[in-house]
């Protein structure tokens, strides 16, 4: 999108290729999924970021193969050939070949599998309240979250306070302690990338929220509502969230050495030319741009999508022109997380953040980078709505819940 927009009144003619039409700020789906938001303040028109530009156009396609010997694009509409091709596909959820986990687990990754961890939730909760068979209530309410990177975090802290302050209103007649939320993590830490400081306060600010972490447990499979790890933990649950990691959406018809095989995620040069061609890019999460200070690329997070859409814009228009193209340097403007009401923790540059200045900063800037006057403006107001109130407004199952392989194959 940074790209697009810094394109306009460019010599060049725009195609934009979605298999959607509108762009997803992913940072915030958690806060769909678990009732915060509606998904219509997280999501864009990606006709509206182009009108009125006259050498701009988007086509709702899904691309499934690059011809690059005939410069061709392959798409469920039709073909297109092109010039300069730039790729910008992301990542997609990685279940490390667990076919249990990705045939019956949830997961984020859309605005539609946000939902479906909505109805998931509130379906399992509207269970709960009716049954009289503790086993299966017990079942219906524990919730286990895989993968304790920001994902992960944020999930249990946003549904740890749902817990807190929300559903023992919903539902006066459940003991809403009943609830457990179990996070759970291969790595010795929870937020990997961040620094052992912010880890540990991350750790402590879920814990003051109920949530039970559990370290170095590596999951099994998860089959007939029972989350198997390779130690002797188990949990019987019919909420399991897959957040333990994400792998390059790569499209196909590129050579082995165009891709990192373990990543799968495009080589690119300091120009974020695609190894072994001169008129194919890749910017953000499926680019892999290895250097001294980042030897396996630099993190798939915002920050380097924006910067490296801005920056090969400016280069794309110093081609028009016959000028040299500039080498992309990175700038770290630091990682944050939130947890809940006034918890947060944040890393930039030597400083480590947490509690209420961690978590108003986390605020600001999700604000900023969020698509839209109205979308900022609406999230705004939800915030300021929840935080005085102990409220989420969005409790609503819009949709009754499906398993996310079927709705995967649907979106």
């Amino acid at each position: 999108m940074n790209l697009v927009q810094n394109l306009r009144k460019s010599p060049y003619q725009i195609v934009v290729l979605d298999k959607r039409n509108y762009h997803t700020f992913q940072p915030l789906l958690y806060q769909v999924g678990t009732s915060g938001l509606e998904p219509d303040s997280i999501a864009y028109p990606l006709r509206k970021l182009i009108k009125n530009q006259k050498n701009m156009f988007f086509r709702m396609a899904e691309v499934s193969h690059i011809d690059t010997t005939l410069s061709k694009i392959r798409t469920d509409v039709g073909d297109l050939t092109y010039d300069h091709l730039i790729i910008a596909t992301g990542t997609k959820t990685n279940f490390f070949g667990n076919e249990s986990i990705e045939n019956h687990a949830v997961w984020m990754k859309t605005l539609p599998q946000a939902l479906n961890i909505r109805s998931m939730m509130f379906e399992n909760l509207e269970k709960a309240n009716r049954t009289e068979d503790p086993v299966k209530r017990k079942e219906l309410l524990r919730f286990v979250i895989a993968g304790a990177g920001p994902t992960g975090v944020e999930l249990c802290g946003a549904i740890a306070e749902l817990r807190l302050h929300v559903l023992q209103n919903d539902y006066p007649e459940m003991n809403t302690d009943d609830i457990e939320i179990h996070l759970v993590e291969g790595l010795d830490r929870v937020l990997p990338p961040f620094s052992e400081e912010s880890s540990k306060n991350a750790q402590k600010q879920l814990e003051k929220l109920g949530v039970k972490i559990h370290l170095k447990v590596l999951v099994e499979k998860y089959e007939n509502n029972i989350v198997t790890t390779k130690g002797d933990l188990s949990f019987q649950t019919a909420n399991f969230i897959w957040a333990a990691g994400v792998t390059g959406a790569a499209i196909s018809g590129f050579e082995k050495t165009a891709l990192h095989e373990k990543a799968n995620r495009y080589i690119v040069d300091s120009y974020n030319k695609v190894h072994g061609f001169k008129n194919i890019y890749a910017i953000g999460d499926i680019a892999l741009m290895e250097s001294e200070e980042y030897p396996k690329g630099h993190p798939q997070v915002a920050q380097p999508a924006i910067q490296q859409g801005k920056h090969l814009a400016k280069n794309l228009k110093k081609l028009a022109k016959n000028k040299e193209m500039e080498p992309f340097s990175y700038f770290d403007k630091g990682t944050m997380a939130t947890i809940g009401r006034n918890k947060a923790v944040a890393d930039i540059g030597g400083l480590h953040l947490k509690g209420f200045i961690a978590w108003f900063m986390w605020m600001f800037v999700h604000l900023w980078f969020l698509v839209g006057f109205k979308n900022r403006l609406v999230t705004l107001i939800n915030w300021t709505y929840s935080y005085w109130n102990y409220d989420k407004a969005a409790r609503l199952i819009i949709r009754p819940y499906k398993q996310n392989k079927i709705l995967a194959k649907e979106d």
